[in-house]
């Protein structure tokens, strides 16, 4: 035990847990994202699908594992960043050359993302939980909380959808360095195997990115 709380008190044990916390958080927006494609096939499906996620007692467990992971991610890279700066206080011109935007910014990217991430979830999740939701029929004719409705009320504002569409896109930034950051610093890293990662860290931030921003954007656009 006292060997496992060293390991993750140490620079590399924290980059560890960086990488570990950063693809559970990943295999989470592809999940999202996949369950979320029903706004555009099955308003029905999708309160459905919304009412299980909602109310699935292994779907509550890994509520609390996803929030424990992504508090671990905010504070693990809070003490990487503040490690860096203290063991390189004075930052390089060239620095500036080897690497993109993207990477040096991942601490206001992220940042953007949690801001957003608070009004997400209070537009929806709380929204869902605690609000005045509408009812509809499910499939079988049961009442059934109207999430699709929600939905559609949210981004019909210009400026949810706006602020929608740029965090997304700024996810999408995080994810392409994320991605395959999170290899590396597991040791994966390989002059035959990193090109590849790369690519697929890339397309991973790419798919996720046009995958998300499509639905303000197509809803706002049908309700114009």
């Amino acid at each position: 035990m006292s060997n496992s709380a060293g390991l993750f008190s140490s620079s590399l044990g924290r980059k560890y847990l960086m990488a570990i916390t950063g693809l559970f958080l990943c295999s989470f927006l592809l999940i999202h994202l996949i369950g979320n494609v029903s706004l555009f096939t099955d308003p029905v499906q999708f309160n459905e699908y919304t009412r299980f996620m909602s109310s699935n007692p292994l779907i509550r467990i890994m509520e609390i594992v996803l929030v424990v992971g992504f508090l671990a991610h905010i504070i693990d890279a809070i003490m990487l960043t503040k490690a860096n700066k203290a063991a390189q206080p004075v930052k390089y011109a060239m620095d500036k050359k080897k690497s993109t935007w993207y990477s040096r910014n991942m601490g206001l990217t992220g940042t953007i993302i949690l801001a957003f991430l608070i009004l997400h979830l209070q537009s929806f999740w709380y929204g869902y939980k605690f609000g005045d939701v509408a009812m509809t029929l499910d499939s079988s004719g049961a009442a059934i909380k109207d999430m699709y409705t929600m939905v559609l009320a949210a981004f019909s504002q210009s400026w949810y959808s706006a602020i929608y569409v740029v965090a997304m896109v700024l996810l999408g930034t995080h994810l392409n360095h994320g991605f395959q950051s999170a290899f590396q610093s597991m040791g994966l890293r390989h002059k035959k195997y990193t090109p590849a990662i790369k690519k697929v860290g890339t397309a991973f931030a790419v798919i996720m990115t046009l995958g998300f921003i499509s639905f303000p954007i197509y809803f706002y656009i049908t309700q114009l």
